[in-house]
């Protein structure tokens, strides 16, 4: 029997009315074309980079050597840059994205379940900006604070070179549109969509 002023815990799970999807897992092929085009459209510049520097010696002293060495370093840098982006996929701390997940959301936070008893919580200031796409939501989750980078170069390289990293929601595991309706109108309340 209860006593009347006795606190009750609330549960660490979602709340009665949250937004319950079906199992989803995210395909590496598609993640790495997403994060890739996002890197690229942002970053595309610095490609221009060492083009520019190995381009500069043929401007005083034309050879065929120096564009030839110009093509090939930005070819390489390219390379290593989207190495660095598909390397996600392959660390084990980027496992949890391409598990089979189904998803709780709420006022509080996206519960990432994959069964009743096991799951990661997800509170919506992790969350930098949500794009809605034709199919789909693309949650992108904020890089790591200043304090959470290593100092010196090593901190420079992490924050210049940092990989995105996104939760996918296709529409396809909602249960009804009613909830694609209530999921928009939380993101807005969140101002994370406009």
């Amino acid at each position: 029997m209860q006593q009347p002023n006795q606190r009750h815990r609330m549960p660490q799970g979602a709340a009665p009315n949250a937004i319950r999807t079906k199992k989803y897992q995210l395909e590496k092929n598609m993640f790495t074309g997403i994060a890739l085009g996002k890197v690229w459209r942002k970053d595309w510049w610095m490609a221009l980079i060492p083009l520019v520097l190995f381009l500069l010696p043929a401007v005083f002293a034309f050879s065929w050597w120096w564009v030839v060495g110009a093509v090939l370093v930005t070819l390489i840098f390219v390379l290593l840059r989207s190495a660095q982006v598909m390397g996600v996929t392959q660390m084990e701390q980027g496992n949890p994205l391409f598990e089979k997940l189904s998803y709780e959301i709420d006022q509080r936070q996206i519960l990432m379940k994959r069964n009743e008893r096991e799951g990661m919580a997800l509170s919506w200031d992790m969350i930098k900006s949500v794009d809605r796409r034709a199919d789909s939501y693309l949650l992108w989750l904020k890089p790591p604070t200043a304090e959470q980078l290593p100092g010196g170069w090593k901190g420079w390289v992490a924050r210049t070179f940092q990989s995105p990293i996104f939760v996918l929601l296709p529409f396809r595991i909602f249960n009804s549109p009613n909830d694609i309706k209530m999921m928009d109108s939380l993101l807005r309340r969140k101002n994370l969509v406009a």
